[in-house]
């Protein structure tokens, strides 16, 4: 007899990082998404009405956060939960050890498996029926100043540039997810439909536009020199002039990439 899937609802308001989730969610035969939400009080009303057995949690959404999707099902069945947040350990110290896990955004491999193992330990002991009631005793525990020093934090802007711009991405490249660090991206050019990202010698072909592609790099490391090229700053060796205003950029892997007129005010970036 096969085992009972894990019943799992996904919660956050960025659809890149939801999507990445989802897609690494996808290699776990034991794992059954039941629902995707894009905001705390959507997240609130599904978990009520399909009863998950985990929720994968973001912290910082606008209008009902992660904290306040928690108390909102006091006196109610509660599922466990895996905070996904974009902090460092400081910042999650308060409720570490009543949540069932945490993880750090970019999600990776392992963690998200240590995660699962660890629902379906909790889902086969009781430890699972006390944990609604320790993770809201937590909250109600925290003092005022701890309460506005998370508050602080999650309206960082640095912080919220550190989630936007991940050091890993993850996208699904034919029949698999592939993750990349940033930094191994040498360049990225337009195929029709198609995105072709360079890294480490090898070509990944993912089907997305080339501004949503954009919107996931961070602007300090990655420059658009073409209406279908994107290049690592960090990557580029020389610059050569041509007589028609154009610019050739040459990587540290010797590959020659057309710097195009219209985009020749970003010469400066480069020297």
């Amino acid at each position: 007899m096969s085992e009972e899937k894990l019943r799992v609802i996904l919660v956050d308001d960025e659809p890149l990082a939801l999507r990445g989730l989802k897609l690494r969610l996808a290699e776990f035969s034991e794992v059954e998404i039941v629902a995707e939400c894009a905001n705390g009080r959507e997240a609130v009303k599904e978990i009520k009405a399909k009863t998950p057995d985990l929720v994968f949690l973001d912290i910082q959404m606008p209008g009902l956060d992660g904290f306040g999707v928690v108390r909102a099902l006091i006196g109610g069945p509660a599922p466990l939960f895996v905070f996904v947040t974009a902090y460092d350990k400081f910042a999650i110290d308060a409720f570490e050890a009543n949540a069932l896990d945490y993880m750090v955004k970019p999600v990776e491999e392992e963690r998200l498996k240590d995660a699962i193992q660890r629902a379906r330990e909790a889902m086969k002991s009781k430890a699972a029926m006390s944990r609604e009631t320790k993770l809201v005793e937590m909250l109600a525990s925290l003092s005022k100043d701890e309460q506005d020093r998370i508050k602080e934090l999650i309206n960082d802007p640095a912080w919220t540039e550190k989630q936007r711009f991940a050091e890993r991405l993850s996208f699904k490249d034919g029949s698999k997810v592939v993750v990349l660090a940033a930094d191994d991206i040498e360049w990225i050019d337009a195929a029709g439909d198609y995105m072709c990202i360079h890294a480490g010698g090898k070509t990944h072909i993912i089907r997305e536009t080339m501004k949503a592609l954009q919107q996931r790099l961070d602007p300090e490391r990655f420059q658009r020199i073409h209406r279908s090229a994107i290049v690592n700053i960090g990557k580029v060796k020389e610059l050569h002039p041509h007589s028609n205003g154009e610019y050739f950029i040459i990587l540290d892997n010797g590959q020659e990439l057309k710097l195009s007129r219209s985009y020749k005010d970003v010469v400066a970036r480069f020297l």
